[in-house]
């Protein structure tokens, strides 16, 4: 097998996930060198840290060959993103790669959200990418012709929402805004940076609404299936590696056998108005005409405001 990542060093947050793992291991075997951060803890993140988890990760790249150490800390904290990033570098002599596939979750409709549960996911992964940024582009901005790749986990709940995740949505959908301005910013020092949406059976897809609760998780099944985290992992590869550098402030939804490019939010359609202030009754007539709601309307549609309405309001 071609070793796509040789020489390269690489951070992987979340390497004590079930996906986050595998990029560890297949980085590895692609001849990378990884620092495998994670805190160990559960999906929500409430246990607290779990170095063994993270050891595990280590031991076994360690047994096929590989090289990598452990970091365990919250990397949403700016004193740990930024020892992670020294260690990666006084460890292995620079940084490569930083694989942003940690988070956790927490779920309730939105008239449900505890402020504590909103707090602790937007931390995790908005702050949690963002610290571990910062430190790396630092060093990206100071070495000016090493360059890097930046990569973030998101999700289809931030490229389409998702009702029972709002907290969670809402950080997905910023991390796309956060790539997307490091994809700018950071161009001049051969930096890139995508986001990708995964589609696995992972410990946080066994909390699906629509899992049988009696039945073994479907993560314990997904092994050869599309449904199997190793589908996700080539396309991260892929973006890591050398020939990767022309691909930048991109999104990737990749799930069982499809890879995906999102298109982000572009300029649809306009109205335009010859006065110098909009008039309230031309507006509400030019809006129904040209901005019609049933184009864009969510699965289920917008039942309840289309009754409502009187015809041509």
């Amino acid at each position: 097998m071609a070793k796509h990542l040789d020489g390269k060093v690489a951070i992987v947050t979340g390497g004590a996930g079930g996906m986050g793992s595998w990029i560890c291991k297949i980085f590895a075997q692609n001849g990378a060198k990884v620092v495998v951060a994670d805190t160990g803890a559960d999906v929500e993140g409430r246990m607290g840290m779990d170095p063994s988890r993270v050891n595990a990760v280590v031991d076994e790249i360690k047994a096929n060959g590989g090289e990598a150490i452990s970091a365990v800390g919250d990397i949403s904290e700016m004193d740990v993103a930024e020892n992670l990033v020294k260690t990666a570098i006084d460890t292995y002599g620079g940084l490569d790669i930083l694989v942003c596939a940690h988070g956790i979750l927490r779920e309730r409709m939105i008239f449900n959200m505890e402020e504590d549960d909103w707090d602790a996911v937007m931390k995790s992964h908005l702050k949690g990418v963002f610290a571990p940024t910062k430190f790396a582009s630092i060093y990206w901005r100071q070495e000016r012709t090493r360059g890097g790749r930046i990569i973030y986990f998101t999700s289809g709940a931030g490229v389409n929402g998702e009702a029972g995740q709002p907290n969670y949505s809402a950080a997905h959908q910023a991390k796309i805004g956060l790539s997307l301005s490091n994809a700018q910013a950071l161009a001049r020092y051969g930096v890139t940076s995508n986001c990708i949406a995964p589609g696995a059976a992972t410990r946080m897809t066994d909390r699906n609404r629509g899992i049988d609760r009696d039945a073994p998780p479907p993560s314990e099944s997904a092994a050869g299936t599309a449904r199997d985290p190793m589908n996700a992992i080539p396309s991260i590869v892929y973006l890591a590696s050398d020939r990767g550098a022309a691909i930048t402030g991109r999104t990737f939804g990749v799930g069982g056998h499809r890879i995906t490019m999102y298109r982000e939010p572009t300029w649809d359609r306009s109205v335009f108005s010859q006065e110098p202030l909009w008039n309230v009754d031309s507006l509400f007539k030019v809006m129904r005409e040209n901005f019609r709601p049933e184009e864009f309307a969510p699965p289920g549609g917008w039942r309840r405001e289309r009754e409502a309405a009187p015809p041509g309001r």
